[in-house]
């Protein structure tokens, strides 16, 4: 074999060496709940144990035309004693009060125990930043906003709240978090995803499951997770959902699975698996991806659920295989345990002929049934499959909104400010406009209320907008609204050049409507023309312009951005975005978010900031890395100062923690919030270095004058990276240290990895 070829062969899922590292599944032991498990499925016939592999949507079990979601007796009954289905999922296109959510649940579980084994149905929805499809649930900021706050115990705090008002709405399981790494601005469920660095995912990640689980997600506040979208998902080679990506194995490993590995350590119990396929294979197909990887190497015991229709998919859209029913047993035997089908029960019937037909054991059957049943006991469905009404007072509290206010208020990031034109005076007068000024869809994106969002305004209408929170902050009088644009197309721009020169300063709201999945699909990066005009006619008024970009993903804005006296970045902020972006236009409230992601300058130039550094060797320096703002970028409104960084030894050996100090000292006239963000670059290895790597986070609060010293503990397997053999190592040699404007070095020594020292 050549080099070449061995190369070509490392890079592609499921060759045979690689699929050699994990045949047999991991043993582990019988617990006296597996025993309970395997006891009910004896009793079980095939089609009562297909049937709990299969899930369906509410749509399939209720009555067509009707205003809100009404059960079909005829339907639900079918679909119960029939064909025994297991699982439910929401995708109504509307949004129910409470009190409905009972009725819905409480019929489908009396249905359900009707049933010969009176096995409860587990109810799944997409709470992704609270409640999706409840009125008066507690909207959080989207994940890409929450990882902006770079505060751990929020996500936690967050993941707590949905949590409780999930099962408050009667439903157990919820389809978050999100993982994947958002790494290519142009997919439109960026905002989804905790941002660009592997460590910020795994630890936001890992922090959200912790409050959506708790200590035991039996008990009547929390649910059962769902990692998604294992794997790769989010790396579309066109930028568009759902197209194919390409990525080496040791890229992989490198980047996008640590986030699922610490997902499965913090003990989520279900997975949903990517709708794509890598290097040409489904992921739905994939035995390497779902068996060898997932249960062999990262020991995940829960339930892996299909996505939408993607069963289905693998030969309708992927062909890799020649019928519906090839599909099905191409993706049960890869590891796929249950079928989000969702409108029809073909999954069941071809199911139930593949096992006679010997083509899918009934072993492969059983162990997934097991993984099924076991989630729905530790849920406690079969001892409460309907939660109680009383026991959720919170529900919708002020309490509750605090938390969510705290969230936008901490995510929100101030990317510029020139000569300190924030924070505001209250008695300035304010032109608010731009397409995104007042409108809820803005600040709340997809998957609010329905799942494009669409709707947030009706169902938002008791919350503010940018406009109404400004309004409401500084008084009506003092505020005058011309929209300016829509988010493509020019409207009174006249009228809104004429309120600018009346106004004494420019709050110019552009970005994005709501949207998620294919449907927020784009060709180009940069915002509609109609949003940069404005932008241009409005700061010939000489007027100073805050820009204010409420959006999902980092559109191009380059020119609008040249133009504007400060620029303040909200992302998709929640229901309560609007208060906090005026909190802190305002100056009630000191602006603390950094930046997840890479912001970039140019439409084709979109490099993520853990980059090869090749400044220095063969590139073009004129059109290197030069992005609009780089990760973990952002301003405040005082001034900190960094010193006195330590290691504790020179020198870390096999088996060592190395701890890292810094001081951090307020250094303004303000009490202020600081992300501190802690880089390590390797400065040589056998594989060409990323420039530095994120490898942790603290963030702190400091009164004017106040220093506090902030410590990270590092050991050599937080410094691995994946070889060329897909291997995890940690090489000898030497390391730099990066906080603030502060750097040290320290050198890795290893009695069994020789140093890399660059050097002959």
């Amino acid at each position: 074999m050549t080099r070449f070829t061995k190369i070509c062969s490392l890079m592609l899922f499921g060759s045979v060496s690689l699929m050699a590292q994990s045949k047999k599944a991991p043993v582990t032991p019988v617990s006296a709940l597996d025993k309970k498990v395997d006891a009910l499925i004896a009793s079980m016939t095939l089609e009562e144990k297909v049937g709990q592999m299969t899930e369906v949507t509410l749509d399939v079990v209720s009555k067509t035309g009707a205003a809100t979601q009404k059960m079909d007796d005829a339907k639900l009954k079918e679909a119960i004693e029939k064909y025994h289905v297991g699982s439910i999922l929401n995708v109504s296109g509307a949004a129910y009060e409470r009190e409905h959510w009972h009725e819905i649940i409480s019929t489908i579980q009396t249905a359900a125990l009707k049933d010969r084994l009176k096995i409860p149905v587990i109810y799944g929805i997409d709470a992704i930043h609270g409640v999706t499809y409840t009125v008066g649930s507690t909207l959080f900021p989207q994940e890409i906003a929450m990882a902006a706050t770079f505060n751990k115990e929020l996500a936690h705090k967050a993941g707590e709240i949905t949590a409780y008002e999930t099962r408050a709405s009667y439903i157990p399981w919820n389809y978050s978090p999100v993982l994947d790494l958002g790494r290519n601005a142009l997919w439109p469920r960026i905002y989804e995803t905790f941002g660009e660095d592997p460590f910020v995912v795994k630890t936001m990640g890992a922090a959200m499951i912790k409050g959506y689980q708790g200590n035991d997600i039996g008990d009547k506040y929390h649910v059962a997770a769902c990692m998604k979208h294992y794997l790769g998902y989010s790396a579309p080679l066109s930028g568009k959902d759902r197209t194919p990506a390409w990525i080496p194995d040791r890229y992989m490993r490198e980047y996008f699975l640590p986030s699922f590995a610490e997902a499965v350590k913090a003990g989520a119990k279900t997975v949903m698996i990517n709708s794509g396929e890598i290097n040409g294979t489904p992921v739905h197909s994939s035995k390497y991806l779902l068996t060898d990887v997932l249960r062999g190497e990262l020991k995940f015991d829960g339930i892996a659920v299909s996505d939408w229709r993607d069963i289905q998919y693998l030969f309708t859209r992927h062909h890799v295989a020649s019928s519906q029913k090839e599909a099905v047993m191409i993706a049960v035997n890869a590891g796929v345990d249950m079928s989000m089908v969702p409108y029809e029960y073909s999954f069941f019937d071809y199911l139930v002929q593949l096992v006679h037909e010997g083509k899918v054991p009934m072993w492969r059957v059983n162990q997934a049934v097991h993984r099924i049943l076991k989630v729905k006991y530790e849920l406690g469905l079969f001892e409460r499959p309907v939660g109680n009404p009383s026991d959720y007072p919170k529900f919708g509290s002020e309490e509750f909104r605090a938390s969510s206010v705290q969230a936008a208020r901490e995510a929100i990031t101030l990317l510029k400010n020139n000569n300190n034109v924030l924070p505001l005076k209250k008695n300035l007068k304010v032109l608010v406009t731009g397409p995104t000024a007042n409108t809820m869809r803005s600040l709340n994106g997809g998957w609010s209320y329905t799942w494009q969002g669409d709707v947030s305004d009706k169902f938002a209408a008791n919350k503010n907008t940018i406009l109404e929170a400004i309004q409401k902050k500084v008084g009506n009088d003092n505020v005058t609204y011309q929209e300016g644009s829509k988010f493509d197309t020019l409207t009174n721009v006249e009228e809104t050049i004429k309120a600018a020169k009346k106004s004494d300063v420019i709050v110019l709201c552009l970005g994005e409507l709501s949207y998620t999945e294919n449907v927020g699909n784009i060709d180009d990066l940069n915002l509609p023309d109609a949003q940069i005009q404005l932008a241009t006619e409005l700061a010939k008024t000489g007027k100073p312009v805050i820009l204010v970009l409420a959006e999902g993903r980092p559109r191009i804005v380059t020119k609008a951005e040249s133009l504007s006296a400060a620029t303040v970045m909200t992302y998709l902020s929640g229901n309560e975005g609007g208060d906090a972006l005026a909190d802190i236009l305002f100056g009630d409230v000191n602006p603390s978010g950094k930046l997840p992601i890479t912001y970039p300058r140019y439409t084709n130039a979109l490099v993520n900031y853990y980059r090869k550094n090749l400044e220095n060797g063969n590139s073009d320096d004129s059109h290197g890395y030069n992005p609009l703002y780089e990760f973990g970028f952002g301003l405040s409104y005082t001034t900190f100062r960094y010193g006195n960084l330590h290691v504790s030894t020179p020198a870390l050996k096999d088996g060592q923690t190395l701890k890292i100090t810094v001081d951090v000292t307020n250094s303004g006239q303000r009490e202020g919030k600081e992300s501190v963000l802690l880089y390590i670059s390797q400065q040589y290895a056998s594989i060409a270095p990323d420039t530095k790597r994120l490898r942790g986070f603290d963030k702190i609060s400091l009164k004017p004058g106040e220093t506090q010293t902030v410590s990270f503990n590092i050991t050599p397997a937080d410094l691995a990276f994946i070889n060329d053999q897909s291997k995890s190592v940690t090489e000898a040699g030497e390391f730099k240290i990066q906080l603030g404007d502060q750097t040290q070095s320290f050198n890795y020594v290893s009695a069994t990895v020789p140093s890399r020292t660059g050097k002959l």
